[in-house]
């Protein structure tokens, strides 16, 4: 069913056999062409749908068109995207590819969603057309505002058409004024009277005189539904200018008369079936026969389209169909005046039947129109894992609401699904109260007592038996989300106390959530045994996507723990598991993309780009929650090391807009990585006022979760001293103790080499270059066994040379020399003889050469001349000139000859080689 619907939503509607050719209409929406927004608006009947499809099969508007049939499931905003999204991508293949993984990664609409689209339909070299008909079933205030942003920043060669029956809450006025938008409404729909004659006489087949349609479009007021029941009723009547003559009223009254003229004319078991099917939302020949209690629906369905009375087929095989909107209101309105007491059960067969056919969303819909709330509150607890399983959390949410709180309370299964749909989100309220409504069945004494008002209602009957459990769980990660991290500890204990040994499930995710709680206070050996544990329950338990997910939180912790190469081996066990499945585990994205990250860390920048685009190739559908932000920030990373800072802070604008941590601790704030990012180009002032707003001083004490943040604040003071703009880096210095002392303490050796490489260049700031070597040679030594490079190549030229001068000594470590090979692209035995050249005493740079300047420069030392760099380099001219003029701003030269002198002063070149031409 989700396919058929999907598929008939973006489809463009069949033109109708009673389309009348309409060319002063036509001409008008010719304009919307030249109008990035066209809005059609009118009540019912007039014809709105059916004039947009017959425009659509001419030209211009043939070039490409986008349909989307709204209805009342797209005020869940995911599903509106995603429909608009497979409407644009299915005329142009090309596009929306991304925003689709954006929008499935987020299960949300996003700022970096729409740009996203909006970016790929900016490239798009011809005029694409989106049609979102009946919009005014759309109420969500969230889709009208995400729609508000994407119209404002449509692309000149992409144009909106929106019909509908009434103006939305959109900034309409605002457009009009600035010439923006293109109206039609009805009065620019009725009919004239040369369309009504064409429409009753040519189209209809009725032998009318012009004063007879003269009189009948007068009537009808050029209502294009009520022509077309006054032709129906018209059919076998001989005096047909008696009837025009009584035909009278205004429109409620014109269509009761005329629908009943219709439903009078029709055979009884025709009128029957219209009225009884006219409860379904969509109607296929095997539903039909059992909402009517009889057979033969497929019969029938296909004569109804013969006779043209108000069906739609939704798709080419005449498989579904529904009934004209206005024609199923009418059809409706009479079935409960003729047969109030059957209207329940009819609903109630039709939830039947979706039941037993998988399609919970409709069965859940019947029952509630059935006015059942205990069989919906039944069926929506059956329906909770596979909703939560799919991220729709807008649907649940907005069917619990459906359920009075009375018949909630009552079901403490169902209450503890809601609680979950509500936390995933990070949404808290209620969540305490629901807790404790579940929590007092647990403490009933008599769980059957004689009032049956007092006995919990239970459909899933494993679940209700592992409730105290699963509340436990839910404690725990109610704590956590809450800053509460030892009532997580605590609820977490008991969870695994209440659990039965064979629920893998939660005994798993208790062990995850007692992972997260020492990972969020810097104890990373419990942690990562916590969550190799909930790796085993998990695996155990077949949940393979949670083993993806765990795995990512250990490996993370690992890398922070200085174990490299034991986070490569979590990664590569991960994407084992996860491209053996067919299609990939969700999860897989997220394996490459933390592959990448170590792999980058390493040096090996080929490697983790190749897992990046991997990852990418995959698609945001195979990653977790965290991968869309993840996968931008590790882009960032390589974009930095590469010496492209404006699309590396590009990628980290978009993180920001995908930022999600899924219950893990925040330890590489955004903010603080754009912050970095701006030192590297030189940019103090912004990063002063983001330690001033973020509260960060070099008197405070150490704790984990704002180490990153700490040490970013470190490099912003570093900056300053290297500017002339502080001399006194002894606080500075003092602080970078402090957090080395406690890193040790928490065994986050990957922390400790960071922190030594800054008190390294903090002591060579201070003019203490024996110490500064001496703590140099520390972080180096603690670095070559797992391997980390980019944790020194990061800070640029003023720890190059402190390497350089460490790498002269006798006694330097051989990672040393590595280091230097990776920077320079050379051969470590290179590195190494290079450095033991004698030279004079180095002089440092106020503002480091980035990863790609080193590029530029290598390259100004050679015969090529600015288009061949750019060329070599895969930039543009303009890009070479960009960087060549902070070149020698950097080294205070203003000549290409001067700028590669001042590099080999500075150790980046070697000390032959023929100078620039």
């Amino acid at each position: 069913m989700t396919d058929l619907v999907l598929d008939s939503k973006i489809r463009v509607p069949r033109r109708r056999r009673t389309a009348v050719g309409r060319p002063r209409l036509l001409r008008r929406l010719d304009e919307a062409t030249h109008t990035p927004l066209t809005f059609v608006s009118a009540p019912a009947g007039f014809g709105k749908t059916t004039l947009l499809t017959e425009w659509l099969a001419t030209e211009p508007a043939a070039a490409g068109a986008a349909w989307v049939s709204l209805d009342v499931s797209d005020n869940d905003p995911v599903v509106f995207w995603r429909y608009v999204v497979a409407a644009v991508h299915a005329v142009r293949p090309q596009v929306a590819t991304r925003a689709h993984d954006l929008l499935t990664a987020a299960q949300t609409p996003t700022d970096a969603m729409l740009a996203v689209l909006l970016n790929d339909l900016a490239a798009l070299d011809a005029d694409l057309i989106l049609v979102l008909d009946d919009f005014h079933v759309v109420t969500s205030l969230e889709v009208r505002d995400h729609l508000t942003v994407f119209l404002e920043r449509l692309p000149d060669q992409v144009h909106v058409v929106i019909a509908g029956r009434s103006d939305p809450a959109l900034p309409l006025a605002r457009w009009r004024a600035s010439g923006d938008l293109l109206e039609i409404r009805a009065s620019d729909l009725r009919f004239t009277f040369e369309e009504a004659m064409t429409y009753l006489r040519d189209v209809s087949g009725l032998g009318l005189d012009a004063d007879d349609v003269a009189l009948l479009e007068d009537r009808t007021e050029g209502w294009i539904a009520a022509l077309q029941l006054a032709a129906l009723s018209m059919r076998g009547r001989h005096d047909l200018s008696g009837f025009i003559s009584g035909f009278a009223g205004d429109d409620r009254f014109v269509v009761d008369y005329l629908v009943e003229e219709v439903l009078s004319r029709q055979a009884e078991p025709v009128r029957r079936f219209l009225l009884r099917t006219s409860v379904l939302a969509q109607m296929e020949a095997s539903l039909c026969d059992a909402v009517v209690g009889q057979g033969g629906s497929q019969a029938m369905l296909a004569s109804l389209e013969r006779d043209n009375l108000f069906v739609v087929p939704l798709d080419d095989r005449r498989h579904a169909y529904r009934y004209h909107h206005l024609f199923g209101d009418v059809l409706r309105a009479r079935l409960l005046d003729e047969e109030p007491a059957h209207v329940a059960e009819l609903h109630a067969r039709a939830s039947r039947w979706c039941e037993t056919h998988g399609d919970l969303d409709e069965a859940f819909r019947h029952a509630l129109e059935a006015g059942d709330v205990e069989r919906a509150a039944d069926l929506l607890e059956v329906a909770v894992p596979a909703l939560t399983r799919a991220r729709r959390e807008v649907t649940l949410r907005a069917r619990m609401a459906a359920i009075p709180d009375d018949v909630l309370r009552l079901r403490p299964v169902l209450n503890l699904g809601h609680v979950g749909a509500l936390m995933v989100r990070g949404e808290l309220d209620g969540v305490d109260r629901r807790l404790a409504e579940v929590e007092r069945w647990l403490t009933a004494g008599d769980l059957h007592p004689t009032d049956v008002t007092q006995r919990p209602v239970v459909v899933d009957h494993d679940a209700f038996e592992q409730l105290p459990a699963g509340v436990a769980v839910y404690r725990a990660a109610h704590a956590l989300l809450t800053g509460d991290v030892a009532g997580t500890l605590e609820h977490a204990h008991s969870a695994l106390a209440l659990a039965r040994e064979d629920n893998h499930v939660l005994r798993g995710s208790a062990a995850a959530l007692l992972g997260l709680a020492h990972w969020h206070r810097g104890d990373l050996e419990p942690a990562q045994q916590w969550y190799r544990d909930s790796i085993s329950q998990l695996h155990r338990a077949g949940n393979l996507s949670d083993v993806l997910g765990c795995s990512l939180a250990l490996a993370d912790i690992q890398q922070t723990m200085g174990r490299l190469a034991d986070a490569l081996s979590t990664f590569q066990e991960g994407l084992r598991l996860g491209t053996a499945q067919d299609p990939p585990l969700r999860g897989t994205s997220d394996m490459h993309v933390g592959l990448a990250r170590v792999l980058g860390e390493m040096g090996d920048l080929t490697g983790a780009m190749s897992h990046l685009q991997d990852a990418q190739g995959l698609g945001e559908h195979a990653g977790l929650p965290q991968n869309a932000y993840r996968w931008r920030l590790e882009s960032a990373r390589i974009r930095e090391a590469q010496g492209d800072i404006p699309e590396a802070l590009h990628l980290i604008g978009e993180a920001e807009e995908v930022f999600t941590t899924d219950f893990s601790p925040d330890v590489r704030p955004l903010k603080a990585v754009r912050a970095r990012l701006h030192l590297v180009q030189g940019e103090l002032v912004p990063v002063a006022a983001w330690a001033r707003d973020a509260l960060l001083g070099t008197g405070d004490a150490p704790a984990y979760l704002r180490e990153y943040e700490h040490l970013t604040l470190v490099r912003l003071h570093l900056a300053r001293a290297r500017a002339g703009q502080s001399d006194d880096l002894d606080d500075t210095i003092a602080l970078l103790g402090r957090l080395e002392v406690a890193a040790v303490d928490g065994g986050r050796i990957g922390s400790v080499i960071e922190i030594l490489a800054l008190r390294a260049l903090a002591l060579q700031a201070a003019r203490e270059d024996g110490a500064a070597l001496a703590t140099l040679a520390r972080a180096v030594e603690h670095a070559a066994g797992p391997g980390y490079v980019r944790v020194f190549l990061d800070e640029g030229t003023p720890i190059l040379v402190l390497l350089q001068q460490l790498a002269r000594r006798a006694d330097a470590p051989d990672h040393a020399h590595r280091l230097l090979a990776v920077a320079r692209g050379t051969a470590p035995s290179e590195a190494r003889a290079q450095a033991t050249l004698p030279s004079s005493p180095t002089p440092t740079l106020v503002e480091p050469l980035s990863a790609r300047e080193l590029d530029v420069v290598r390259l100004l030392a050679s015969d090529l001349d600015g288009p061949e760099i750019a060329r070599a380099l895969v930039v543009s001219v303009n890009t070479v000139r960009t960087h060549t003029k902070n070149i020698y701003s950097k080294l205070g030269v203003n000549s290409r000859r001067a700028a590669v002198r001042r590099a080999r002063e500075l150790g980046f070149l070697g000390d032959a080689g023929p100078g620039p031409r």
